[in-house]
C-alpha cells in the first residue's frame, strides 16, 4: 500500500511541475512577443518602456 501511495505521489508532483513548467513557457513566450513588439512599435526618439 505504500508504495502505491508513493507512486501516486512522485506522479503528482511530476504532473504538477510539468503543468507549472508549461505554464511558465507561456508567460516567457507572451514577454518575449511585446518585448519584440516594442522594439517594433517605438517612436523614433527614446523606449516604450521606462525601465
Amino acid at each position: 500500500m505504500v508504495p502505491l501511495l508513493l507512486l501516486l505521489l512522485v506522479i503528482l508532483v511530476l504532473f504538477g511541475a510539468g503543468f507549472a513548467l508549461d505554464v511558465l513557457w507561456w508567460i516567457a513566450i507572451a514577454l518575449l512577443v511585446v518585448w519584440v513588439l516594442g522594439f517594433v512599435l517605438r517612436s523614433g526618439s527614446g523606449r516604450w518602456y521606462r525601465w
